[in-house]
């Protein structure tokens, strides 16, 4: 019984079952089939209908120039097939609308300018210079943001140390090599950044700005370009400039390039200096200037002018002061009061103690004659002229009456 009632049910389901598929004429109960793998040659069979039914849609072809994110991808994609053979001979069957065949060669410059794309390119209602629809680029207001370059007011104070590493490079004193990295960007260190030689003429204290959410220290600099311009960029963005530019640094030939500071070193100041002197004799004198030499800083040395006969007994207005490197300051001094002998003040002071001191370092002479001195000394173009008192100019020494 017991056997009985364990078969019963399992033959009834069977037949149940059967009768259930005998009964799917729809074929609802079929075991699917086995899903075929997509070949690369399906996708890109595929990848090309698309193209092909956005033709349909729009009858033109997509543009891989627009600013719709989706035409412009099926537009790249069909630049693609035009570019290789191949892949336009594997979906040329599915090509009804002619997509992949080569457009005709203008005969003329003027069969191509007269061609629709160009007409939408140029057109004046837009093309590709209407940027009326394009997203504001919104940068950072960072001080490091704007350092532009401008006009350097005080570029005769460094035009001659450029003409003298120009002179540097032209006899091998001095060699150009690669950059190599931040440590190199010292005050008194020349680079060429795209072409154009530029000194790194001060670099200022350490400041603490927040980039990116963190807290970075950053340098701000002098640059000083020879086309006359400067920059108060920061340290890191020259670096990165000089990366970008693939720039060189002006190293003594001799030196490696991490030894560059131990080749460019600063050897003094050469000044000129103004007299602000109330005594009539002094003050109604033109061009009336002080050229001096100082191992210290500038500031430094007239702090107590108005009580030295050096200094006329009167403070003084700093003109200009020519940091200078690699070379003798006391030298070019010297060679700066050899080429103004001729105007040398004459005149005797008597300082505090009642003593008689005649200063020999004031010249009558107009500032911007000592500037191009100073930069015809450094340059080496001085010794083929002399200083014209009438003319009040450097002027060759063939056309000189002495």
């Amino acid at each position: 019984m017991s056997t009985n009632d364990d078969i019963g049910p399992v033959d009834f389901v069977m037949t149940d079952f059967q009768a259930v598929l005998d009964a799917d004429v729809d074929g609802l109960l079929d075991a699917p089939e086995k899903a075929q793998k997509i070949t690369s040659s399906d996708r890109l069979e595929q990848a090309f209908l698309e193209i092909v039914e956005f033709y349909r849609v729009h009858d033109r072809v997509p543009s891989s120039s627009t600013r719709e994110i989706a035409e412009r991808k099926l537009g790249a994609r069909l630049d693609g097939f035009l570019a290789r053979d191949e892949r336009a001979a594997a979906v040329r069957h599915l090509d009804e609308f002619g997509l992949l065949e080569a457009p005709e060669t203008p005969a003329s410059i003027d069969e191509l300018l007269e061609g629709d794309d160009l007409d939408d390119l140029l057109g004046e209602d837009g093309g590709i210079l209407d940027v009326s629809d394009l997203p504001v680029v919104k940068r950072p207001e960072s001080p490091d943001s704007v350092a532009q370059r401008i006009k350097s007011e005080d570029f005769e104070l460094y035009e001659p140390l450029f003409k003298a590493k120009h002179a540097e490079l032209a006899d091998g004193t001095f060699q150009l090599m690669p950059f190599t990295g931040l440590d190199l960007i010292r005050e008194g260190v020349f680079f060429v950044l795209n072409g154009v030689m530029c000194f790194v003429a001060e670099v200022g204290e350490d400041v603490d700005l927040v980039v990116g959410g963190k807290p970075r220290q950053k340098q701000r600099l002098k640059v000083v370009f020879e086309n006359g311009t400067e920059s108060a960029m920061y340290k890191q963005s020259l670096m990165t400039r000089m990366y970008e530019a693939q720039g060189q640094v002006l190293a003594r030939t001799g030196h490696d390039v991490g030894e560059i500071l131990d080749g460019d070193v600063e050897s003094g100041h050469i000044y000129v200096l103004q007299s602000l002197s109330t005594d009539p004799l002094v003050a109604n004198m033109a061009d009336l200037h002080k050229i001096g030499f100082s191992t210290t800083s500038v500031e430094q040395r007239i702090k107590n002018a108005e009580k030295s006969p050096t200094y006329l007994m009167a403070p003084v207005r700093v003109l200009a002061d020519y940091r200078l490197y690699n070379i003798k300051a006391s030298w070019l001094e010297h060679l700066l009061h050899r080429v103004f002998a001729e105007v040398r003040l004459d005149l005797t002071q008597v300082d505090r103690k009642g003593r008689n001191y005649d200063p020999s370092e004031w010249f009558v002479v107009p500032l911007p004659t000592i500037n191009k001195a100073i930069a015809m000394i450094m340059s080496g173009e001085i010794t083929q002229f002399v200083y014209d008192r009438a003319q009040q100019a450097l002027v060759e020494r063939s056309s000189h009456g002495g």
